[in-house]
């Protein structure tokens, strides 16, 4: 199998603690309870507080899925035998393997449970390990401290911040900052940060 064609084929990534497969519309209301949890996108340009706006919210990744430029996951966490938000890989660049890790939103009562860093680890591990890409990026409201932080102790770099790029729905302009890792670097991150988690 090529590479074009395995990055379409979405993964399903799991290990002890978390399992990440796709998301469609056949089971998103999993996840409506977590979606009305309205500090989960208070940084997102996106509104999936109801069933209707969750199924505009997850039609337009499985649109990304079918034109081959995001692959969306539902997160499944295994300790507590529940589903806790989504994930997902985006703009999916292919010719330059590059990809974009976000789209990540999970529920109160699973933050701080280190499910987060399972998540990135298995999606970091197949982006680099798998698919051979290049670059994973990160892209955050400026204002998320709390996703800033996370992407941090991942060890990512700093970019650079795209200046109000980003229409808010409450009409802010947000600026952007831009994490990356590089395929390079993987090996080092990988040791450092998620061998003993």
């Amino acid at each position: 199998m090529g590479r074009n064609d395995k990055t379409m084929t979405a993964p399903t990534l799991e290990n002890d603690f978390v399992k990440l497969s796709l998301l469609d519309l056949s089971n998103c209301e999993y996840l409506l309870d977590i979606a009305k949890q309205e500090e989960l996108i208070q940084y997102s340009p996106s509104d999936i507080n109801t069933l209707e706006k969750l199924k505009t919210y997850v039609q337009t990744a499985v649109d990304g899925y079918y034109h081959k430029t995001t692959i969306p996951f539902i997160i499944y966490d295994k300790r507590t035998q529940s589903y806790a938000g989504s994930t997902r890989y985006g703009y999916i660049n292919v010719p330059n393997k590059v990809l974009h890790i976000g789209w990540t939103w999970i529920g109160k009562e699973f933050q701080g449970t280190g499910l987060n860093t399972h998540m990135k680890f298995l999606m970091l591990q197949y982006a680099f390990e798998a698919l051979e890409f290049d670059k994973v990026e990160f892209r955050i409201d400026e204002r998320n401290t709390a996703s800033r932080k996370a992407v941090e102790k991942l060890n990512a770099t700093l970019e650079g911040i795209l200046r109000k790029d980003t229409l808010m729905l409450d009409g802010f302009k947000r600026s952007t900052c831009c994490y990356g890792i590089l395929k390079e670097e993987w090996p080092e991150i990988k040791q450092a940060v998620f061998v003993n988690f």
